[in-house]
């Protein structure tokens, strides 16, 4: 490489660079005042535009919420240059990141307007501070929080306060979309339409056919759903995940629990077949124990002591469902479950 490709000496020729500071300290540029630093209608402006900035960001946080309640999720829009798109996911899109937005360009616009521009040098120092820099570092903060002029300027403080607090409510809004409003639909099954004047007919889930005490016999399970339910009708996958029995015939002197068998019919005991630990269809049944396997995780019930859990996980017994018979002799439920069936969720009253 030439002499000339090389870089330009620092210093001239001869001069030897003191070794304890050899690059000299080029200090800080004047401070040159900005316009809101000496006229005070200019920073009045500033301090508007700074406030309206936050007023906008509290007015597009109300407006996703406004969006969220008003739009149809399933409506389509053409916007361009984007084409169709979900009319709800691009006004919250839209109004959330105005929102966002409007509260960072404010702070922006704030501190490059109306907060202190001074530069002011700092000596490097050991992590661990001293009291004198801590102390230093509290004045200063005071001093950055007097110059700011966020207890001065009242505008400015209270409009930020407000989009600041407005805009969390957006994700406390997006919760709602964490799934339906359960309402009273974990609470109660299809079995609610059974009442002592107006009882529901068991339907068994083989034959489809109404079902007597005879067609039991000791020591058999069999399955039955409510009448009217019928694999035809659309949500009959959501029905009989609630709706579905579990029914045993078991010796009346073999029946533990007296509240058990009041419930029951000559021996023939009525529980819920959904496992109480995450739902799963029990379908497994020893006879000379009474003992019924939930087959996904092992859960144990004796169904002849209130179908309590005798091994596993799950947390509490089988819902038991009322039964008797009506004047042609078929077997009826003449109300609902008791206790809800399924797995324990938060609003479980019982």
């Amino acid at each position: 490489m030439s002499e000339e490709k090389l870089p330009e000496p620092h210093g001239s020729a001869g001069e030897v660079a003191d070794h304890g500071h050899p690059f000299a300290d080029p200090g800080l540029p004047a401070h040159e005042p900005r316009r809101t630093d000496i006229d005070e209608q200019a920073a009045k402006r500033a301090e508007r535009q700074v406030s309206l900035m936050f007023v906008v960001s509290m007015l597009a946080t109300i407006g996703f919420i406004a969006s969220y309640v008003a739009i149809d999720p399933d409506k389509i829009v053409y916007i361009f240059p984007l084409g169709h798109v979900s009319a709800l996911n691009f006004a919250l899109g839209l109004t959330l990141g105005v929102a966002l937005f409007m509260i960072g360009a404010g702070a922006v616009h704030w501190a490059r307007t109306l907060m202190s521009d001074v530069e002011l040098p700092a000596e490097r120092h050991p992590i661990e501070a001293s009291d004198e820099v801590r102390n230093d570092v509290i004045d200063q903060f005071k001093t950055g929080a007097a110059e700011s002029g966020f207890g001065r300027r009242k505008m400015i403080r209270n409009t930020l306060i407000g989009s600041m607090a407005l805009v969390p409510l957006s994700g406390v809004v997006l919760l709602r979309d964490l799934g339906p409003l359960p309402e009273k639909k974990l609470q109660e099954t299809g079995w609610k339409e059974a009442t002592p004047a107006k009882p529901v007919q068991l339907v068994n889930m083989s034959t489809m056919q109404p079902m007597k005490p005879e067609d039991l016999v000791i020591g058999s399970l069999t399955f039955a759903m409510p009448e009217g339910l019928t694999t035809h009708d659309e949500d009959f996958q959501q029905r009989i995940a609630k709706d579905a029995l579990m029914l045993v015939r078991i010796a009346p002197e073999d029946i533990k629990d007296d509240k058990s068998k009041e419930l029951g019919f000559e021996g023939i005991l009525a529980y819920s077949k959904i496992c109480t630990h995450v739902g799963c269809p029990i379908s497994l049944y020893e006879q000379q124990t009474h003992h019924a396997l939930c087959p996904c995780h092992q859960s144990t019930f004796d169904l002849a002591d209130g179908a309590r859990v005798i091994f596993g996980p799950a947390g509490h017994p089988l819902p038991q469902l009322k039964i008797t018979t009506d004047e042609q002799g078929n077997l009826i439920a003449t109300g609902d479950f008791e206790k809800p069936v399924g797995p324990s969720f938060w609003e479980r009253a019982r």
